[in-house]
């Protein structure tokens, strides 16, 4: 069960018209702190949730904390957030107190534990344009708040994530921790190709309507949450927002390590399995929130896709040359190039469709292959019309001399295939974000 008790701020409108008054003032005043006003009537654009779970000591300073923050300098309306995710101790009774004395404070209670529950239930229910969270003690400078916002109240990123890893950054952590999380981040980049920097920085916004596309797609409720939401939408082409943030880490941190590294891993094998399956739909994410190709038919990621191409290639030639001179005695050098070709052909289309341009899943698999025996035809017509040349040429040439001449057709092919593949796959659902 979900318990909400709502106060809203102000509403756009009244937040354009505030925000430019306020930076009126601030020029008149010669650089006065730009002020927000909480608990207004209307839509704020805004709203930060804090989840807790047994938080009672740390609670009501740190809401008070960021409340004053968000009176003082932010430019926008603001909403806090309590989300209280089965608590056994007084926590809800303070943030009780909370919502009652300050202006723009509401309170979501959830009977199960989950720090991606209680986001997933806050953000769901709030009205803001902008949803964001935050850990409630604060670890994060908050003046790296309004850069974290900013870029998404502009329309102009989807999501922002703080980051502890950037240049810029100043940490103060650990060697445990920061060992922990630099190695979670590395796993991320090798095992899902992940391009952002810290997945769990527990300071991140989303725009309000990115948000409601991606949340039913998030299986996890817990601290996989992240991970998992940042990997869509990479996927999916959104554009993410890293601001490097001055972080400092709190000693008296309750998270369980290893328990929530072994869930991490098996988050990253459950969302790895989904991905390579196609069981996401990445493509319809991209297409309802605006994110395709900005030229139809051209898809993103085009220096990816040569280096994966060109691996698939250095694999395909090699297999191609040991095949053609094992069936050289038996065939003779036509037939061994057709035989050596077709069989290479098939599997150069398999892993091209899954490695290069990331095409998951069954569907259109045998009319791609249909398409890339085409592409196999002209490799044929220029690798066979190379052969005969050359023996026309040379008519006692060995096989080694034959083989040289085919690898060098082969290379003209190759480009001619990439070309070509690009073309069979230029209507699938494509993921080239890496």
């Amino acid at each position: 069960m979900t318990e909400v008790s709502t106060l809203s701020a102000a509403g756009p409108a009244h937040v354009a018209a505030a925000a430019q008054a306020n930076v009126g003032a601030a020029v008149s005043t010669g650089g006065a702190p730009v002020t927000t006003t909480l608990g207004l009537a209307g839509a704020p654009t805004l709203d930060i949730v804090v989840p807790v779970y047994n938080e009672e000591a740390d609670l009501a300073p740190s809401v008070r904390r960021l409340h004053a923050y968000l009176c003082d300098v932010m430019p926008y309306s603001a909403r806090i957030t309590i989300a209280d995710n089965a608590s056994t101790d007084s926590t809800l009774a303070v943030a009780r107190e909370l919502e009652r004395s300050l202006d723009g404070v509401r309170v979501v209670h959830l009977d199960a534990k989950g720090r991606g529950r209680a986001l997933r239930a806050a953000w769901s229910a709030s009205d803001a344009e902008v949803v964001a969270y935050m850990d409630v003690d604060l670890s994060t400078d908050l003046n790296a708040l309004l850069p974290l916002i900013a870029p998404l109240v502009s329309g102009h990123s989807d999501l922002a994530i703080g980051s502890r890893l950037s240049r810029g950054s100043r940490v103060v952590r650990g060697p445990k921790r920061e060992f922990i999380s630099r190695s979670y981040n590395v796993l991320l980049r090798t095992s899902l190709h992940a391009r952002f920097s810290d997945a769990q920085c527990g300071f991140k916004a989303i725009r309000a309507d990115v948000a409601r596309e991606i949340l039913p797609l998030v299986e996890d409720t817990e601290w996989f949450f992240d991970t998992e939401l940042l990997v869509i939408a990479e996927r999916a082409g959104l554009r993410i927002h890293e601001v490097p943030v001055d972080w400092t880490d709190d000693p008296d941190s309750r998270v369980d390590i290893f328990d929530t590294a072994c869930k991490d891993l098996l988050g990253i094998w459950r969302l790895g399995r989904a991905l390579f399956a196609g069981r996401l739909p990445l493509d319809d994410l991209r297409r309802s929130l605006g994110r395709e190709p900005l030229v139809p038919g051209v898809p993103r990621g085009m220096v990816g896709q040569l280096i994966r191409f060109g691996i698939v290639g250095i694999g395909s030639t090699l297999a191609y040359a040991v095949l053609y001179l094992m069936l050289h005695a038996a065939l003779g050098a036509q037939f061994a190039n057709f035989a050596a070709l077709l069989t290479t052909a098939v599997l150069n289309t398999a892993a091209n469709r899954a490695f290069t341009f990331n095409v998951r899943g069954s569907a259109n698999v045998y009319r791609h292959q249909m398409q890339g025996l085409l592409i196999f035809g002209i490799g044929l017509a220029l690798t066979s019309g190379s052969l005969a040349a050359l023996h026309q040429w040379l008519p006692d040439a060995s096989k080694q001399i034959e083989l040289a001449v085919l690898i060098l057709a082969n290379l003209i092919a190759t480009l001619v295939r990439f070309v070509g593949l690009r073309w069979v796959f230029r209507t699938s659902d494509v993921e080239n974000v890496r």
